[in-house]
């Protein structure tokens, strides 16, 4: 695999591929110079380090060295096998722990000065902070609050779902469907391709969507999640690209043009999304939280800080997770940030909002 053209990234970016990682080829955007101090970005699903582009050349600027991969699974990283039967344990949480320390190892840096993960980003980014505080000095979680350890299995998983898909209309949590056979072809042949597929997905979960207006839900039942949108809670019988295929804007976003969509659409077209889903059966099997057990009653020691779009659902769908995080998962929190005029996609569609945030943080 080589590195991404550099025509696709912004001034003062570079791609490299970094061989020998836990058995990945490992594809790092890059800014700024080695022996500064280090800062781990990690992407979220379905994005890449691609999402990283317009924050790191100001990192950069304020004297750091920024690293963002593109996570196993992902990308132009390789080395990695998805299939639906094959063993989840490449994909565990811990084991995308070890990915970066290893990275970090290859690339010669003991510790950094901190690590930053947008949604399936921040879990890797509080396991990380939660199991080697010494490597990952501090933590910027994004749009994915951190609660704690999760319990196993989640109380009453099975009593929801039957609630939700009895519903008039029937519904379903989009996590257990991405957990699915099916989801990964359904969403890499989506009917409208694509480019329109992705484009409808990321414009239905950002500020540009009117419906996207978030508050606390009182608790996990069915009532409750009903009140979150189509991609968060689907329509039973649907796919995700026939969720989202009503709610396709008319034209492209000022934060996301169709030439950076595109960036987005070929990576995805060559890779699947086998790899990514791959993180969400390991969560909704249990088999991250077994393996996260040996940790269970510990807290993120480090500081801590979480930022999000202020019109992102994502900080509410699992209700009481953002109060848990600043009370019971973070020892050390520094701040809970919500970025007006952003949805989920907040690094990208308010970075210098979000580029403000991090260097005030990176700095106190």
């Amino acid at each position: 695999m080589t590195p991404l053209d550099p025509k696709l990234l912004h001034e003062g970016l570079r791609s490299r591929i970094v061989p020998d990682v836990n058995g990945l080829a490992v594809h790092l955007l890059e800014a700024g110079q080695p022996g500064q101090p280090a800062v781990l970005l990690l992407h979220g699903f379905p994005e890449l380090a691609f999402s990283w582009r317009k924050v790191m050349p100001g990192l950069a600027e304020a004297g750091y060295h920024v690293l963002a991969p593109d996570l196993r699974g992902y990308g132009r990283t390789t080395g990695w096998s998805a299939g639906y039967d094959e063993p989840l344990a490449p994909f565990l949480l811990t084991n995308i722990v070890r990915d970066q320390l290893a990275l970090l190892e290859v690339l010669g840096i003991p510790a950094l000065h901190a690590v930053v993960g947008h949604d399936y980003g921040s879990p890797v980014a509080a396991s990380c902070a939660l199991i080697r505080p010494d490597v990952f000095r501090r933590v910027a979680l994004m749009s994915a609050p951190f609660a704690g350890v999760p319990p196993r299995p989640l109380p009453n998983a099975a009593d929801v779902h039957a609630a939700l898909a009895a519903l008039d209309p029937p519904r379903k949590h989009y996590q257990w469907y991405y957990a699915e056979r099916h989801a990964a072809a359904e969403m890499y042949h989506p009917p409208q391709g694509l480019h329109a597929f992705l484009r409808a997905y990321y414009h239905h979960k950002s500020a540009d969507w009117p419906g996207n207006t978030p508050f606390e839900l009182s608790g996990w039942t069915a009532g409750e999640l009903a009140k979150l949108p189509d991609y968060y809670v689907m329509p039973l019988q649907a796919t995700m690209p026939e969720a989202v295929a009503p709610y396709a804007p008319t034209g492209e976003a000022p934060w996301l043009t169709d030439a950076e969509l595109a960036v987005y659409a070929a990576e995805y077209a060559r890779t699947g999304f086998a790899g990514g889903l791959q993180s969400y059966r390991a969560g909704t099997t249990g088999a991250n939280a077994a393996e996260l057990a040996l940790f269970r009653g510990l807290r993120i020691t480090v500081p801590a800080c979480f930022v999000a779009g202020a019109s992102d659902w994502g900080i509410h769908q699992f209700p009481g997770a953002l109060a848990r995080m600043q009370r019971e998962g973070c020892a050390d929190f520094r701040g809970l940030h919500l970025v007006r005029g952003a949805g989920h996609w907040v690094q990208q569609e308010q970075p210098a909002a979000v580029l403000a945030l991090l260097r005030d943080f990176l700095a106190a």
